[in-house]
């Protein structure tokens, strides 16, 4: 049944009633607050009442301008350095971080390329030939591994880091030395003699084979030069170093291999070593002295037996060291081979990234697969190379996600292109936004790329569609150029308070000072911020031109064409009540009929009849009685609740046909709810999950393992796993800075790596070995030619005049010794025998410790190479000659003070964040010891990197979290202009925050910067479950249950398809190939909104049914109930009838008429849909009415 007409169109002798005497009267207290909010909305509607008057400019200027930010992608840099990703902002690391790169420059010394070897079946011993030949097959085919670029071609010996090449004056052994000095590989394979066939170099002799690591005897090669060049200063290098025979004394893992040395301890008896045996204590490279390769290192799942000798392993590692790229640019520049090449920086990165992928390739694939052992490469650009195809933006999901928000679209009401518009143009201000962002500045990283688009098309789409339907449901006699701002005038305030807050959330969440996630919240308040001047200024541009459509009768979707129903009869036949009696008590009536409808051929004229077979229902009662008002239009008007008591009649073919969330909110969810007993239960229940959250929150632990970041079922993730499993070791560095003097400060230096050594996650070296440091190997060579020196003074081969006949090492202490610091007397030979290059408490005399410093730097490079030092500034080069002793040969410049040094330490065992955190505060423990000794020193390594940020980080969640809900309380108050309503959802919020944060402990998802933001981001989400249910309760009248109910009625629907629009796109990362996506976004995010609705629509309802504020409009005294009666309407028009029998407060019914309209005017200028349930409101009605008339224009109330 059609509804009562709108006034304009009534007989024109009707006159509707007066409404100067308003049954409603302001409470005093809130007679401001009512006002500002009025001023507001009037604000809001003169705004869409302009866009409705300039539509197409608006949509067109929007359009632009949207489209012109979103082309600030083309400037986007997407970052992957870890580094710069995950590095606290500010923090003491970050500043040492600066100093470490002000000083060396911006790469590390070398890149890493490892391999780790695991058998397929679990817990299977690889301490055996076979599983050592395979893991030879797989590193010697890496090591094999060419790229061609630029017309050269490039293998490993020419990009690999070469550790400590000597300078030797006779050039044509400083060549062959060049080419053969090895790389360094870190392999179990160096136990044995096939380790020298990962090694590239050759050189070549004449009347000899080529020279490679495979046949080189070193002491061998020395003694058949000796008589054609002077090598006695590399005979003794290479014997401090202890090189050896290098490979060919080491057993041959297949004594039956042909090229196996004669050398070899097992060449004749052809029997295979034992493996364990021989990789007990761990390996060495071509020198014992320097290249010491650790157990730890090299084997993974390491049993021992009662006496700690190694039994087995289940995991081999090795790793190739490459220079980095500034390294390999320094290294070819000015060579012959790239003087054709314009040679780069670039150019040299490019190479050795096309190295290390097809290092990973050939190395994957090097095993067959049905091999007993599985191989798992690594290289820092195949990690990337993911990051960065990850960090892409998927327009096909952007796409998906937008269809499947239209699923929720109604089609009956023909707005399928509004809808498809609306999500199309969130996406552009998405994309506009993260535009802006990129013109700023702001880096994009993974998270922002792939969560950050389908997080903010959830909360767009909402307010897209809330506009959609409050303009549809527009209240009747709506004129039609006030549609738009009759629109903004209803929902501009909510769409206000929730962008508002949404931008608030995600600023505070930049608090958070790790680059990632401080860029990802200043992303997401930018990008909602073009949201909401989309929804606000241009979506009602575009309705306004649907509107303009629907008047021309063009089809949806396809407006080019006219609909085919352009006019249309609607026949109804009288059917009146007569002298029948309607029971007392009956809230509305249904009639009940069956339609028929034909297409007239002639007309094209589609004619819909109604029988009179109507009849007169009994309707459901009314849970909450008289005084809840009936809805009064779409569920997503949150505010627009009645305008005024209103008689309708519906048409109803199935009982099922009236049910929708506003009808169950109404019927069934809210007179449960705000039963007593039911609230009790709720508060229990909630108090109860508080308390459980509370316990869970206990749980969380700190965290984020690398696995989280890299896509599951990638190779690299199965490295990383069997690298966490089994080779859980870190390179780090004790940096000591400038500041100090060294030279005064070796005591102290000393004590710094003896406190440093000693942390519980500190590997210590072999008991054979030395420790690692450049001042322990200063001293140690400073000792060394001392003694030569005093074993030539007592053999008289050194005197005070020369030291020709003395040794290599004995000049070099002659000439050190001899030296004063003094530029005016540099030489003073009488120190010859009265002073030591070392003191009885082993510290070096700090008159020589910058000369000798050059000296130790010049003479031994091998040594110098162990250390790591990393010396800054680097000390000059000085090339020796002991057959030199003129003046200037004997003044040996000093190194300039020192302002950066490093002690090199590998950490183990650290599985946890609670082992890397004790680390990382036993390290600074021990650096600010020795800087109360005046030692400037700090940590450096990727446990200081990445973990310290977690020594904080609970800190800086619960300031934000803090910041936060006072700013969420002081917006909600500002814009409810009701201080308590805004402490209720404040309240509310705090709970779901906690809640959150337990449900996680629970999840065993464990706290990092990142689900720190999501928990920040939610108070600011969750103002999407809590603002409408809040605003709606406050504007209404009544009792706190009455106004309760109403809030529900009304939001229940907008809150329910908002949670579930956020849960589509949500979906959209639930089939990611990153654990860290699924975990700490799709569903910390799904918990969210989970809670949210739990909390937004039960716990929040209860909350102001029991501690709410009063209204701010209340009910001074009833409506009349005198009833006004129209005069009957002219032949042809409406027929108006009141019948005898009922009371007087059932104004008028009307049960026949036939209207016929050709064509129809504008929707929601005519007959307006009947909703779903008809309901008769009796005298009690005005206790739902409006909250307030102070709207300005028109009868309309001016609700928020």
């Amino acid at each position: 049944m059609a509804r009562p007409p709108p006034l304009q169109e009534l007989p024109p002798g009707y006159t509707p009633p007066a409404r100067a005497a308003s049954p409603q009267t302001l409470a005093g207290s809130l007679k401001a607050p009512l006002w500002l909010r009025a001023y507001f909305q009037g604000l809001l509607f003169s705004l869409g009442c302009g866009i409705q008057r300039h539509c197409g400019k608006v949509l067109f200027l929007g359009l632009l301008a949207f489209g012109a930010l979103a082309l600030g992608l083309r400037v986007a840099v997407i970052e992957t350095d870890l580094e710069q990703l995950w590095v606290e902002v500010g923090s003491r690391v970050s500043q040492e971080l600066h100093y470490t790169k002000e000083k060396l420059g911006e790469e590390a010394a070398y890149t890493s390329q490892m391999l780790i070897q695991t058998p397929r079946q679990e817990g299977e011993n690889i301490l055996t030939p076979e599983a050592l030949s395979l893991h030879l097959q797989a590193a010697l085919t890496a090591s094999k591994v060419q790229v061609s670029l630029y017309g050269k071609s490039w293998d490993l010996n020419k990009i690999c880091y070469k550790s400590g090449i000597p300078l030797i004056e006779n050039g044509m052994i400083e060549r062959m030395i060049e080419k053969l000095f090895p790389c360094v590989i870190l392999t179990p394979l160096d136990c044995f003699w096939e380790g020298a066939k990962l090694q590239g170099g050759s050189a070549y002799l004449p009347g000899r084979p080529d020279i490679q690591w495979t046949n080189l005897d070193p002491e061998q090669l020395l003694a058949e030069l000796g008589p054609f060049a002077s090598l006695e200063g590399f005979r003794e290098l290479l014997d401090k170093a202890q090189v050896g025979r290098a490979y060919v004394g080491r057993p041959c893992l297949h004594p039956d291999d042909p090229h196996c040395p004669p050398s070899a301890p097992n060449h004749h008896s052809k029997q295979a070593p034992s493996v364990a045996q021989e990789l007990s204590g761990g390996c060495h490279g071509f020198s014992h002295k320097f290249m010491h390769w650790q157990e730890e290192l090299l084997l993974g799942g390491i049993a021992r037996d009662p006496q700690g000798q190694l039994l087995r392993a289940e995991a081999l590692q090795s790793t190739f060291l490459l220079m980095s790229p500034r390294q390999l640019y320094e290294h070819f520049r000015g060579d012959y081979q790239t003087h054709d090449i314009g040679w780069s920086e670039e150019q040299a990165s490019t190479v050795l990234q096309a190295w290390q992928r097809r290092f990973v390739q050939l190395a994957q694939e090097a095993l067959p697969q049905n091999s007993s052992q599985q191989i798992h490469a690594f290289s820092s650009t195949t990690l990337d190379d993911i990051l960065r195809a990850f960090s892409e933006v998927s327009a096909a999901r952007v796409l998906a996600y937008a269809c499947v928000t239209m699923l929720r679209w109604d089609c009956a009401q023909s707005q399928g292109a509004v809808g498809l518009a609306g999500v199309l143009l969130v996406a552009l201000a998405v994309a506009s936004g993260l535009g802006l962002c990129a013109l700023l500045g702001i880096a994009f990283n993974a998270a922002t790329t792939q969560v950050l688009p389908f997080l903010a098309l959830g909360i767009g789409v909402d307010d897209i569609f809330l506009l959609a339907h409050a303009f549809t449901e527009a209240p009747p006699g709506t004129p039609l150029q006030e549609r738009t701002g009759e629109c903004l005038q209803r929902t501009g305030t909510s769409v206000a308070l929730t962008s508002i807050n949404h931008m608030v959330a995600f600023f505070m969440a930049a608090l958070v000072p790790i680059p990632a996630l401080r860029a990802f919240s200043l992303q997401a308040a930018i990008v909602v911020g073009c949201n909401f001047a989309a929804v606000l200024l241009v979506f009602p541009a575009v309705l306004s031109l649907d509107l303009l459509r629907r008047h021309c009768q063009r089809l949806d979707v396809l407006c080019c064409f006219s609909s085919p129903c352009s006019a249309r009869v609607i026949q109804i036949l009288p059917q009146e009540i007569g002298d029948r009696t309607v029971p007392v008590g009956i809230a509305h009536l249904t009639a009940t009929v069956q339609a028929f409808a034909h297409c007239e051929a002639s007309s094209q004229h589609v004619v819909t009849i109604l029988p009179p077979r109507a009849h007169l229902v009994s309707p459901p009662s009314d849970p909450l009685g008289s005084e809840l008002f009936s809805p009064g239009g779409s569920t997503r008007d949150l505010l627009g609740q009645g305008e005024g008591p209103r008689q309708k009649a519906t048409c109803s073919s199935l009982p099922c046909a009236c049910w929708n969330l506003a009808h169950f909110a109404r019927y069934q969810f809210a007179p449960v709810l705000l039963q007593s007993h039911s609230k009790a239960t709720v508060l229990v229940l909630f108090g109860a999950l508080l308390g459980l959250s509370l316990y869970g929150a206990t749980l969380v632990q700190d965290g984020l393992a690398l696995t989280d970041v890299v896509p599951r079922g990638t190779k690299e993730h199965a490295f990383l796993s069997a690298q966490l499993r089994y080779f859980s070791l870190y390179e780090v560095a004790l940096v000591t800075q400038g500041g100090f003097d060294y030279a005064h400060s070796q005591r102290a230096l000393f004590d710094l790596h003896q406190r440093f050594s000693s942390l519980k996650a500190v590997l210590p070296p072999p008991a054979t070995q030395a420790p690692r440091t450049w001042l322990h190997y200063y001293r140690n060579w400073l000792q060394g030619i001392q003694a030569a020196f005093d074993q030539d003074w007592a053999s008289g081969r050194i005197s005070r005049h020369s030291c020709r006949n003395g040794s290599e090492d004995g000049a070099l202490a002659y000439k050190l010794l001899i030296q004063t610091g003094d530029t005016q007397e540099p030489l003073d030979f009488s120190q010859l025998t009265t002073r030591k290059l070392v003191d009885k408490e082993g510290l070096i005399p700090p008159e020589l410790f910058y000369v000798g410093l050059t000296m130790w730097v010049s003479s031994d490079p091998l040594g110098l190479a162990a250390s790591q030092a990393n010396f800054y500034p680097p000390p000059p080069e000085w090339l020796h000659d002991k057959y030199d002793t003129t003046g200037e040969n004997l003044r040996i410049p000093a190194a300039q003070p020192l302002e950066f040094a490093q002690f090199p330490f590998l950490l183990r065992g650290l599985q946890k964040t609670a082992d890397f955190v004790e680390a990382i505060e036993g390290a600074r423990a021990a650096c600010a010891e020795a800087g109360r000794a005046g030692v400037r020193a700090y940590p450096s390594g990727s446990p200081f990197l990445f973990w310290e940020q977690y020594l904080g980080l609970r800190h800086y969640f619960l300031l934000a979290i803090c910041i936060l809900l006072v700013c969420t309380f002081l917006v909600c108050a500002l814009l409810l202009l009701n201080p308590w309503t805004a402490g209720l959802i404040v309240l509310v919020l705090a709970m779901m925050t906690v809640e959150l944060f337990g449900v996680m402990g629970f999840l065993g998802i464990k706290l990092s910067a990142v689900p720190v933001v999501i928990l920040v981001a939610s108070v600011g989400i969750g103002v999407e479950f809590t603002v409408h249910v809040a605003l709606g309760f406050l504007t209404t009248q009544g009792s706190r249950n009455l106004r309760a109910a109403c809030a529900l009625e009304h939001t229940f629907a907008p809150v329910t398809d908002g949670a579930v629009s956020t849960l589509l796109g949500l979906l959209m990362l639930a089939g990611s190939n990153f654990d860290f996506i699924i975990r700490y976004f799709f569903v910390v995010l799904t918990v969210l909104t989970l809670l949210g609705l739990l909390h937004g629509l039960v716990l929040l309802p209860v909350l102001l049914s029991i501690l709410g504020p009063p209204p701010e409009v209340v009910q001074m005294y009833k409506e009349s109930p005198e009833v006004l009666s129209p005069p009957a309407p002219r032949e042809g028009g409406l027929r108006w009838g009141l019948s005898p029998t009922l009371p007087q407060s059932f104004a008028r019914v009307t049960t026949s008429m036939t209207v016929a309209l050709h064509p129809p005017p504008l929707p929601g200028a005519y007959i307006h849909p009947a909703s779903d349930e008809a309901t008769w409101s009796p005298v009690a009605t005005p206790a739902a009415s409006s909250s307030s008339n102070l709207s300005s224009r028109g009868p309309y109330p001016a609700t928020g």
